[in-house]
């Protein structure tokens, strides 16, 4: 093949490679919004989401921070932990043993009824205290567009904002006349579990989730009628 002609052909290849590339996924961080959340721990109060599942519902003005934008799958999910001292540790670990978390995706229906749909492990945090520690999942979770993200967390994590008066809120998987019963076990960490997230907080949760969207296959070449 001469010179020329191969350069021809090479260039329509990388035109061709380049015209394809909206059609992959993306990779997106569902739940990443300015300004970001900041724990409170270990300042005073030390504050901690402890025995319910929660997602966040508003940042500031805008309620699409954590609602899965396209067909895909989670492959990890990170949380920004503040760093509790020893009292402070020891007085959530006392009433409500280690800190653990994991991820719940929720399909939302009427009346503020959700539904889990697929769930992460459960995963240890107190070694990561301080950090902002993202956990790879052994097993994709898919989801749909329009799911919301939740953490869901057995026992406590110091993965909770002051609170805000900027219009950020989240929601719990609690009744609404048991808003303050932060002892009462009310994680949702089954699939399939349903229940209303009836109480609502101005603060904001501290995590986010990784999501791969599926890919959009090539739309089918048009037949063309070769004149005789």
């Amino acid at each position: 093949m001469p010179l020329r002609l191969r350069t021809i052909v090479a260039g329509a290849v990388l035109a061709a490679l380049t015209c394809a590339a909206p059609a992959s996924a993306r990779i997106i961080e569902v739940g990443s919004a300015p300004p970001e959340a900041t724990p409170t721990c270990p300042s005073s109060p030390c504050l901690a989401v402890s025995r319910t599942t929660g997602y966040q519902a508003k940042v500031v003005d805008s309620r699409d921070h954590y609602v899965i934008p396209a067909n895909g799958r989670i492959v990890a999910f990170s949380i920004r932990l503040g760093a509790p001292n020893k009292r402070q540790i020891s007085f959530f670990e006392d009433n409500f043993g280690k800190s653990s978390a994991g991820l719940a995706v929720i399909r939302r229906g009427e009346r503020l009824f959700g539904r889990v749909v697929a769930a992460s492990p459960i995963f240890q945090l107190s070694d990561y205290f301080g950090q902002t520690v993202q956990f790879p999942l052994d097993r994709a979770l898919k989801v749909e567009k329009g799911n919301i993200i939740g953490l869901a967390v057995p026992s406590w994590a110091p993965a909770l904002s002051t609170l805000t008066d900027d219009g950020s809120s989240w929601r719990a998987s609690r009744a609404l006349t048991s808003c303050d019963d932060t002892d009462r076990q009310t994680a949702q960490t089954t699939v399939g579990a349903l229940t209303q997230y009836r109480c609502l907080y101005r603060a904001r949760l501290t995590y986010t989730a990784t999501l791969i969207t599926d890919p959009k296959p090539n739309k089918p070449a048009k037949k063309t009628t070769v004149g005789g």
